[in-house]
């Protein structure tokens, strides 16, 4: 009797689909931790921006007593 030896050259259709779940799912988490950094970056920009205003304000009002 002939003995039947399979070669593996490649990868499954199975091992595939779990490779690009994985992907998936890792993109989702990144997407998402990008979307939340980014709403805290404009969040601190507008705090910086409106500091900054009030002081401009603070001073034009400074400068005009003098």
């Amino acid at each position: 009797m002939k003995k039947i030896v399979k070669s593996r050259k490649g990868f499954t259709l199975v091992e595939m689909v779990l490779v690009i779940a994985i992907i998936v799912i890792l993109a989702a988490v990144l997407v998402l931790g990008i979307g939340t950094y980014l709403n805290k970056a404009k969040a601190a920009a507008s705090s910086v921006m409106v500091h900054n205003s009030s002081i401009s304000i603070v001073n034009s009002e400074i400068d005009a007593a003098l």
